[in-house]
């Protein structure tokens, strides 16, 4: 055991990669987390988030370590942006964190390293066994929550998305902006990462909880599932509006377009009928007026209509920020036509009556616009497919 401590001390080390413990209050268990850590490497950060008991006394006896320390408490998600940042500007390039209440084990960073080498760059995540005894059944929800969220927020896949444990590649995380700074901070950064192309991971890890009566906890179920839930509701609007298009628009290289259309429509199992209606319903679902959902809405309504629910997923990105002037502009000019009125809704002359009127221009025309695009669309992708299908069928 010692001698596999050493090696790997070795290789955080050569890995450049410190090791940072975010703590407060938690002068129990402090001193003993920070004597393991230092089995397995020789750069530590601690950061004191305000603490109030006895931290700052035990951090003073602690020598070979790095402590940054303030007086009032600001949330375990500041505690890590200073720590992790101190790390970037010590010249790290990997940064393992670790809670400080021990519920995590030292002997586990080797797990990150083997990993890390297999995979550079990675963001990593430690899985902990959600039936675990004594997890707290707060615990094992709230995961389920956050990993539901992060799936609809990034597309991917994750069994544990709270975990403390984990290790942050820096040079890929280089100015990431976060808006939060509470427990919430551990959620939006990895979605962030993952939106930037980060790879995020899980590794398989162990956990202790201890007893009800002896463990510390300052997560506050009210409040702090509070702020996540009003986080996640702007990531996932986020998401609709600018990562899925984005990451859609990506991906039109010339062979995936060429792929796409002889898979999905040339050789397509639909009808040229359905296939033209799944089309026309997207470009309809992309423009009517349910900004932030209008995938999610194609995607739903075509599975009960029947239709080709990627291909009505793909047409409803019309939306894409490009074409939002356009549709808006669009919307406005069709609804003052048919309301008979003139387009002249300007932001300098602001009043109830004038917003209620054009917001109700905008509605109309959006809503008839949709209809009139999704039939046009509906027409000549029939007429189009009707012949490509039929050439593609006699060769």
């Amino acid at each position: 055991m010692k001698q596999e401590a050493t090696i790997y001390k070795q290789k955080l080390s050569a890995f450049k990669c410190v090791v940072v413990i975010p703590t407060y209050n938690n002068a129990e268990t402090l001193a003993a987390v920070v004597a393991d850590v230092k089995q397995y490497s020789s750069d530590i950060i601690v950061v004191n988030d305000g603490s109030t008991d006895h931290t700052s006394d035990i951090l003073s006896t602690i020598k070979d370590i790095t402590v940054i320390d303030y007086p009032k408490n600001r949330g375990k998600g500041y505690a890590l942006k200073l720590g992790l940042q101190r790390a970037c500007d010590l010249g790290y390039r990997y940064a393992i964190t670790i809670d400080s209440d021990g519920q995590h084990y030292a002997d586990d960073i080797p797990v990150f390293i083997d990993r890390i080498e297999q995979s550079p760059d990675s963001l990593l995540i430690g899985a902990r066994n959600l039936t675990a005894d004594n997890m707290p059944a707060k615990n094992t929800f709230a995961n389920k929550f956050s990993n539901f969220w992060f799936r609809v927020e990034t597309g991917q896949k994750l069994s544990d998305t709270q975990s403390g444990y984990r290790l942050y590649p820096l040079e890929k995380l280089k100015n990431l902006r976060t808006l939060t700074r509470g427990y919430e901070f551990e959620v939006e950064v990895i979605v962030r990462a993952a939106w930037r192309g980060v790879k995020v991971e899980n590794v398989p890890v162990k956990v202790f909880y201890a007893p009800a009566g002896e463990r510390v906890s300052h997560f506050r179920p009210l409040r702090d599932f509070t702020r996540i839930s009003i986080l996640n509701t702007f990531l996932v609007i986020h998401a609709l509006l600018f990562y899925y298009p984005w990451k859609f628009a990506r991906s039109l290289t010339l062979e995936n377009i060429r792929k796409f259309i002889d898979t999905q429509i040339l050789h397509s199992s639909d009808t040229n009928p359905r296939m033209a209606a799944a089309m026309g319903w997207g470009v309809f679902c992309g423009i009517i007026p349910i900004w932030g959902y209008q995938m999610i809405f194609a995607g739903v309504s075509a599975h009960f209509l029947k239709l080709n629910k990627v291909i009505a997923i793909v047409f409803s990105n019309i939306s894409v920020p490009p074409m939002i002037p356009f549709i808006l502009y669009g919307s406005m000019v069709v609804g003052a036509k048919v309301l008979n009125i003139e387009n002249q809704f300007s932001i300098s002359n602001v009043s109830l009556e004038s917003v209620g009127l054009g917001l109700g221009q905008y509605v109309i025309g959006s809503l008839i616009l949709a209809l009139i695009s999704g039939l046009v669309v509906f027409l000549i992708s029939l007429l189009l497919m009707t012949v490509f299908k039929r050439r593609a069928g006699n060769e």
